[in-house]
């Protein structure tokens, strides 16, 4: 009994020891648990590295690319003096679509952006197809700017072999995209700094022009107002030369949307979105009518971008003899911001899809530096496909890319302003907070705008030069319906789950 008693007395000390171990192991399992959560949490999390300053310039720089300094030239001769009028209405339709996009981006700000709200407010199969539809949209322009650099780069080096240049920037700026997204910022403020600049410099040059009577280069006749009238009149293609040249006008303005995509990674996006948002409609007076009208003013419209670029026409028509030095310098830098935004765009939109379920999870992981680093790869891989597709591609496939690349960018605003009408009615049916950035003149022009892209986009087929876009299109959208019912599957076939940020209203007491 007493040895008992002591066995007893001495396994108790052991006893205690290993529940105080068991304790203190479950502490250090729960303790690397927590931090197992936190670190996955910090890696699928992207970095608010954005600033105001950052996305102001961005606004300003997404309405400034290709389709402006070339593809004006095109939609000119489709039009003539008339091509105005298409800038102000298709700008007219997409400040509508970037107040629907800005209403939704404040209320739910992520990095997902459009895909995301589609999802939520219009079902899954809506979110994959838009989502995916926008990194078609930017693979295919990417492809073409990547094109365009090299050309550009050949104009000073023509003995350096073009994919050189491809190579050479496609890895650069891979490599600044992976560092954090304030340099993606610094970027597009330098880029779009330059973009502007020479905006600026064309309408002052012109304007002197106009008010000196310089010589204007080849031009057939003198440089004044009457350029808008005098040479078959404003409409000098009928009513059908305008509708032709929305093909091209609404392809100038793809990109747009990128602002809405930032709202993920913005410091302030209650503050910074809806400023940017609402210098659309100065940033197309400015930088599209006006220019534009300033250029038909001083040469007559038929022989704008028979001799060269615009840009060319003006400086030459000023007697700088480095014009073509500064035109190549400008579209170069135009061409590097617009490769850097479709990287940009395209990273995020595949984030959001990864989040949804709707792409592989490893694009929904991020750096250290909180940058979606598996997109940047992705991007860089297209790109590189890019590369051998110059080898057999043509150089005149312009307004077929264009074409092509407006059908995306049409679908993709159809689907902003479908999920927009949504959430207002969800909102009106719930009683919900009411938005803190309303879109302005609600319905009305919300279905006006999406009658609208709905011409655009049959514009596209009714003419044989750009139907090609309407049978790509069709399959592509076919493809992906396909891909959603054969391969997303789980949390991929519910809505997303989106955070209403909205404000809400302060409570009023009553007075006695």
């Amino acid at each position: 009994m007493q040895q008992a008693q002591t066995t007893a007395e001495t396994a108790a000390p052991d006893s205690t020891s290993t529940d105080d171990a068991t304790a203190v192991g479950n502490a250090r399992n729960a303790r690397n648990a927590v931090e197992t959560a936190v670190e996955t949490a910090v890696a699928t999390v992207l970095n608010r590295g954005l600033n105001v300053r950052h996305i102001r310039f961005m606004a300003l720089g997404s309405a400034i690319g290709t389709g402006l300094f070339y593809g004006s030239a095109s939609a000119i001769q489709k039009a003539g003096p008339a091509v105005l009028f298409a800038y102000m209405i298709g700008g007219a339709a997409v400040f509508m679509v970037m107040r629907a996009l800005g209403e939704m981006a404040v209320r739910h700000p992520v990095s997902g952006s459009f895909g995301q709200y589609a999802s939520r407010y219009l079902g899954p199969l809506a979110g994959f197809v838009t989502g995916w539809t926008y990194v078609f949209e930017m693979a295919i322009v990417a492809i073409a700017d990547v094109t365009a650099f090299s050309i550009y780069m050949g104009f000073w080096f023509p003995s350096v072999e073009r994919w050189v240049w491809i190579l050479a920037i496609i890895f650069l700026l891979a490599a600044l995209n992976l560092l954090s997204v304030k340099v993606f910022g610094e970027l597009e403020f330098w880029f779009t700094l330059v973009k502007v600049s020479a905006i600026i410099a064309m309408i002052a040059g012109g304007a002197a022009i106009l008010a000196f009577g310089f010589q204007n280069g080849d031009a057939s006749a003198a440089p004044g107002l009457g350029n808008l009238v005098e040479h078959g009149g404003l409409f000098p293609h009928g009513f059908e030369g305008l509708l032709a040249s929305f093909a091209v006008v609404m392809f100038a303005f793809g990109g747009i949307e990128t602002i809405g995509i930032t709202a993920g990674e913005a410091a302030d996006p209650k503050k910074v979105i809806p400023k940017a948002v609402n210098t659309v409609p100065v940033r197309v007076l400015l930088f599209y009518v006006l220019t534009l009208g300033v250029l038909m003013s001083l040469f007559p419209w038929n022989e704008i971008g028979s001799s060269g670029s615009p840009f060319v026409q003006i400086f030459s028509g000023l007697g700088i003899p480095a014009a073509p030095h500064i035109l190549n310098a400008v579209v170069i830098t135009a061409a590097l911001s617009a490769i850097n935004s479709d990287i940009f765009g395209a990273g995020r939109i595949l984030f959001g899809l990864a989040k949804q379920g709707h792409a592989p999870q490893s694009f929904g992981r991020v750096s250290r530096h909180g940058v979606p680093w598996m997109t940047v790869v992705m991007m860089t891989g297209i790109l590189l496909v890019g590369v051998v597709l110059n080898a057999v591609i043509p150089e005149d496939v312009f307004l077929l890319i264009a074409s092509i690349a407006t059908f995306a960018t049409v679908w993709v605003w159809v689907m902003i302003l479908a999920s927009h009408v949504a959430m207002k009615r969800e909102i009106a049916r719930k009683g919900l907070p009411a938005s803190e950035f309303p879109s302005p003149w609600w319905p009305a022009a919300s279905v006006l705008t999406i009658g609208f892209m709905g011409l655009v986009i049959a514009v596209l087929g009714f003419f044989e030069d750009t139907r090609v876009a309407l049978y790509v299109g069709a399959v592509w959208l076919g493809l992906l319906v396909a891909a959603y019912r054969l391969w997303v599957k789980g949390s991929g076939r519910r809505r997303a789950h989106l955070e209403d940020e909205t404000s809400p209203l302060p409570v009023v007491a009553k007075t006695e």
